[in-house]
């Protein structure tokens, strides 16, 4: 049996969590609790390039707020 997370002609979901951290998804398979689904269906490349191109702050939601609200403005 394949790995359902990496095969290259499966179908994706792109999920995220409510720390905004996102995950490639088998579309076969239930999301889990906690993560909902923020792109697709579509192939694994589109998928990837979406996360990429979304997920641009790496840095988990809380602690995203916590440094931004102990940042001085400028």
């Amino acid at each position: 049996m394949s790995n359902p997370f990496e095969d290259p002609n499966g179908t994706y979901v792109v999920v995220r969590n409510d720390e905004h951290q996102y995950s490639l998804w088998p579309g076969a398979m239930p999301v889990p609790d906690g993560w909902q689904v923020v792109h697709g269906p579509a192939d694994r490349q589109e998928c990837l390039t979406f996360v990429e191109t979304s997920w641009t702050d790496m840095r988990p939601r809380s602690l995203a707020e916590w440094m931004d609200a102990r940042t001085p403005a400028e």
